[in-house]
């Protein structure tokens, strides 16, 4: 695990505001607000990801609706106090946001690395058609003792590489942030349309206990 806790979630995102700040909470003075942000991929589909960012960021920073932004941050989780909907809310935390001119194509406009600890048994399955899939609960530790738990999803070869972690091994996974619509039937019988977040990995690896040590 790396030393610093600011090195274990590092979120790199390109994209266009949809909507205009809503104020999120106040800590220690400093307000805080989070908007949306659309994030293209190669396929032409689009990640709408929730971006939180400090008031203290905001200076010469315009962020009204359509406008092109540069995020760095983290991937952070929330334990939903109102228990509608998710359990988790998740976020990218901005620690530095600034506008840009145009979203470069060639360009990975969506990454995001983490090194953590897996802390629920992987999930293995595979879809009709044959295609692998294995869901990971990550835990990533942050500044005060503090912990993000991060949904991830492996495809194909790391899948099945994936379906071999214990609980309590430390993992590095290199992805994208994506958002998911699904549909969830309520008690009432109403389906209602919700979205979820998770990392798509591309790369992963298990850390030696040695390594994580130093």
């Amino acid at each position: 695990m790396a030393r610093n806790p600011l090195e274990n979630n590092r979120v790199y995102l390109c994209g266009k505001v949809l909507n205009s700040l809503s104020f999120s909470h106040v800590s220690f003075s400093e307000k805080f607000f989070t908007f949306k942000i659309e994030v293209p991929r190669l396929s032409q589909q689009k990640d709408i990801l929730v971006v939180t960012v400090s008031d203290r960021l905001l200076i010469n920073v315009n962020l009204k609706e359509g406008s092109l932004v540069e995020v760095l941050g983290q991937f952070r989780s929330y334990n939903n106090p109102s228990n509608v909907g998710n359990k988790l809310i998740l976020t990218v935390f901005a620690r530095d946001i600034k506008n840009i001119e145009n979203i470069d194509p060639s360009k990975n406009i969506n990454e995001i690395f983490l090194n953590g600890y897996v802390c629920k048994k992987p999930q293995y399955r595979t879809t009709p058609l044959g295609r692998e899939i294995t869901d990971i609960l990550l835990a990533v530790n942050r500044l005060y003792g503090k912990s993000d738990y991060i949904p991830c999803i492996a495809w194909g070869r790391n899948a099945r590489f994936a379906s071999t972690f214990q609980v309590g091994d430390n993992i590095k996974i290199w992805g994208r942030v994506q958002s998911r619509d699904y549909q969830k039937k309520l008690e009432d019988g109403r389906v209602e349309t919700r979205t979820a977040y998770e990392v798509s990995i591309f790369k992963l690896e298990r850390v030696e206990k040695e390594e994580s040590a130093t």
